[in-house]
């Protein structure tokens, strides 16, 4: 398989992103979370592979091996990540595609979800938050020392845009009309499950599974994450609104 990196100009920075899988065969996107980069997925994006399906998973801005455009006004804004990946797509030819976000990369997914419902066939939240303040906020960060595989700035941008998200982003959750995914990690994740729910809700096509792994579903267990994903993408179908809640066996 093909897991070499590449690189594409999209958006004014150059992004990098791996893929597997054969060239013809129906693509998906792999959105992965913050601090983390395309990498994340190769477990998944091997199996999804198999499907047969063409598996792109890109560094986001800030992340990586793609471009760390630095400090400046609105340089790690959500809205920024959305278009050097509607870049991506456009400069691999890609008009099409079924799209998987973890965390930050699912906020990238759902605002791409927002404002392109033509180019995203099926939509995967793997334990997403609706766009809620905080409350409390979450303090700055202390920068850790040493070298990071992503940008300090990135993380300082995205916690201030976690504070206090643009209501726009639930404003246009109903934009969203392809069918819809949500898988929550349960009680043992980072992430409040209520918040999910209510993402769930807002969504007019969504399907809510929590899996009790936390908020690393993918990789903490890859079996049932992956179960329900591809029975999602193979669908013919579109599901009616429902919630289920896997427990470890």
């Amino acid at each position: 398989m093909d897991i070499e990196l590449h690189t594409v100009k999209a958006n004014g920075i150059t992004l990098a992103y791996r893929v597997w899988g054969p060239e013809q065969a129906p693509p998906v996107l792999l959105l992965h979370c913050r601090g983390a980069d395309g990498a994340d997925w190769a477990p998944v994006a091997e199996r999804l592979a198999a499907g047969p399906r063409r598996v792109y998973a890109p560094d986001l801005r800030g992340h990586g091996r793609s471009d760390w455009p630095g400090v400046g006004a609105d340089v790690y804004a959500y809205a920024k990540m959305r278009d050097d990946i509607r870049g991506l797509l456009a400069a691999l030819g890609i008009d099409r595609v079924d799209v998987v976000g973890h965390s930050l990369g699912g906020a990238v997914a759902y605002l791409l979800a927002q404002t392109e419902p033509d180019v995203v066939r099926r939509l995967v939240l793997e334990d997403v938050p609706a766009p809620i303040p905080l409350d409390p906020p979450r303090p700055p960060a202390d920068q850790p020392d040493g070298e990071l595989p992503f940008d300090w700035a990135m993380v300082r941008a995205t916690d201030e845009q976690r504070n206090a998200p643009d209501p726009v982003w639930w404003d246009h959750m109903g934009r969203i009309t392809m069918p819809t995914l949500l898988i929550g990690g349960g009680p043992t994740s980072l992430i409040p499950q209520e918040q999910i729910a209510a993402l769930a809700g807002l969504i007019p096509d969504a399907r809510l599974v929590t899996i009790d792994a936390g908020h690393l579903v993918h990789e903490t267990r890859p079996a049932e994450f992956l179960a329900e994903v591809e029975a999602f993408l193979d669908a013919e179908d579109v599901f009616t609104r429902s919630s289920e809640v896997r427990t470890p066996s």
